[in-house]
């Protein structure tokens, strides 16, 4: 029978602790070998990054080389020869590069009256209007536009719609010229605002907002109508539309066929019904106008952009604080290396 349990050696036998050590030498190549293991992993980091950068610029540049082709100022080598240079005001007028903006309007039409091969320069306009600070913006340049080239004719061709804001653009033509089914006019201001005070009260909902200045809760759609609040934002509205209506009438001037206050009252009408009004002077299209200026070629210098654009500067972002990221902690791992 083997004997169970074993027997421990006897200590003759048994391994000193310093037995098991590594002698002097034997310490020191092993602390070399993991000395060049850790370099090794540090320079393995190093690369991992800088590849994962060099990766990251590649597809970014990439994109970037894509929205290039996809945002552009339309114009073409026709812009050479003789033509009518064209601006269009389509869509919503917003401050976002997305919509029509100021910015962007601007740089196109000084483009266009720059051009000394442009014979006359259209607006475009297929829109319901929008923001009045942008509509004031671009109508102002173009009064200045119009000085500094007055041998150039502006001619505003307003396709389905050309209301409010799109309007107050249009009236800085010297022409405006519409189709009899357009929808124009819309001179007037509007602010939207609910009140839910009744409903929250039914719900059972209490509206505890805080404020520092009696004001700041103004026309709040949790609380009922303060009379002079109310008021105050009305004068604020009248005093927008006021500008709306000086700048048709500076506009138009005597091509104001009517003195009717409806004209200015957010109205709107057929392009049939503006041309005897006199908001609008005649029934036409872009194909009309080329016609009658002898001019078949048109260069349009509308800047468009791509939504790849707004993607591309996320990207962008987001690339440079990643890589931002991995720096910092690719440093933080060599002083933390350093300090052990």
């Amino acid at each position: 029978m083997s004997d169970w349990p074993p027997k421990p050696q006897n200590e003759s036998q048994q391994i000193s602790p310093q037995a098991q050590q590594p002698t002097g030498k034997e310490w020191k190549l092993l602390e070399k070998a993991v000395l060049a293991s850790v370099e090794e992993q540090r320079r393995a980091r190093r690369w991992g990054i800088f590849f994962k950068f060099l990766t990251f610029a590649y597809i970014f540049l990439l994109l970037v080389i894509m929205g290039k082709g996809c945002s552009t100022t339309t114009t073409n080598p026709s812009a050479a020869s003789p033509h009518i240079a064209v601006v269009d005001i389509v869509g919503t007028i917003a401050s976002d590069k997305q919509s029509v903006n100021s910015n962007d309007t601007i740089k196109s039409l000084k483009k266009a009256y720059e051009n000394s091969n442009s014979q006359a320069v259209v607006l475009n306009i297929n829109s319901p209007g929008g923001s009045p600070v942008q509509s004031d913006e671009i109508w102002q340049e173009i009064q200045y536009l119009k000085k500094q080239h007055q041998g150039k004719k502006l001619y505003a061709v307003i396709g389905d719609t050309g209301a409010s804001g799109a309007y107050y653009i249009a009236s800085a033509a010297d022409e405006i010229i519409v189709n009899p089914s357009s929808l124009v006019g819309s001179i007037g201001v509007i602010m939207p605002n609910y009140g839910l005070s009744g409903l929250m009260q039914k719900m059972g909902v209490e509206d505890r907002t805080m404020t520092s200045g009696e004001n700041k809760a103004l026309l709040s759609m949790t609380q009922p109508v303060d009379p002079e609040q109310k008021k105050h934002v009305q004068a604020v509205l009248d005093n927008v539309h006021g500008h709306f209506i000086q700048a048709v009438k500076d506009g138009r001037g005597a091509k104001l066929k009517s003195q009717d206050p409806a004209i200015f009252s957010g109205l709107f009408w057929t392009g049939e019904q503006a041309v005897t009004l006199g908001i609008a002077d005649k029934i036409g299209s872009l194909n009309s106008l080329k016609r009658d200026l002898n001019l078949d070629k048109t260069v349009n210098y509308t800047i468009e952009h791509s939504p790849l654009d707004s993607v591309l500067g996320r990207m962008g972002a987001a690339v440079g604080e990643g890589f931002a990221t991995s720096l910092s902690q690719h440093i933080q791992t060599e002083q933390n290396a350093k300090l052990q």
